[in-house]
């Protein structure tokens, strides 16, 4: 694990921290009608990405991801997500990819009945690794830079504990090296499970 993204998890975690916190201390305030009744909970869901779309030369990367999600006022909460997706031959090349992501950032949520509904706009890293990325003193097998993902979906109530997600779609921005624009935007789906912490 290179140290950016160590520090990264350490600042997730400092910023998740405070919601515990929160969730105490107004657990005796009645909720609003409008906001989601959960105030803690952690996603994990399935992803497959159609990576390179603008550049067309796109091709598939399945993964998983571990989300949090605490809320912070009415409507309005904090998540962060660390993602892990893999291509073992990208476009039959044989060069593969693996790519753990690393984002934090706000998401609104609205309810209808058992039906939870969700944008979002993270940022964070993307941490690529055996692969082969060009660079000034060679290529390497590693690479890190920015990421972006933007999107959202639609949550369905189970029960007080469980929930599911029924569906996610996420663009996914990030920069790693390519030999030509060093730019990637992907799209990235998701189904998955829920869980209430708090």
């Amino acid at each position: 694990m290179s140290k950016k993204l160590s520090y990264a998890l350490l600042l997730g975690a400092v910023l998740i921290a405070p919601l515990l916190a929160v969730s105490q201390t107004g657990s005796n305030k009645p909720a609003a009608k409008s906001a989601p009744e959960n105030r803690l909970d952690t996603a994990i869901t399935y992803n497959p990405m159609a990576a390179g779309l603008i550049s067309g030369n796109n091709f598939w990367m399945e993964g998983v991801s571990g989300q949090l999600n605490g809320r912070l006022w009415r409507r309005l909460s904090l998540t962060a997500d660390i993602g892990d997706q893999h291509n073992g031959n990208m476009r039959s090349s044989g060069v593969g990819l693996d790519m753990v992501t690393t984002t934090f950032g706000p998401r609104y949520s609205w309810q209808r009945n058992k039906y939870t509904f969700y944008g979002q706009m993270l940022a964070g890293e993307a941490f690529g690794r055996n692969s082969i990325f060009p660079g000034v003193g060679g290529p390497t097998s590693t690479a890190n830079s920015l990421a972006l993902l933007g999107g959202g979906g639609i949550n369905r109530q189970l029960n007080k504990r469980f929930t599911v997600r029924l569906f996610e779609a996420d663009w996914m921005h990030t920069q790693l090296p390519n030999s030509t624009t060093n730019a990637q935007n992907n799209l990235r789906l998701g189904v998955g499970i829920v869980v209430r912490i708090k």
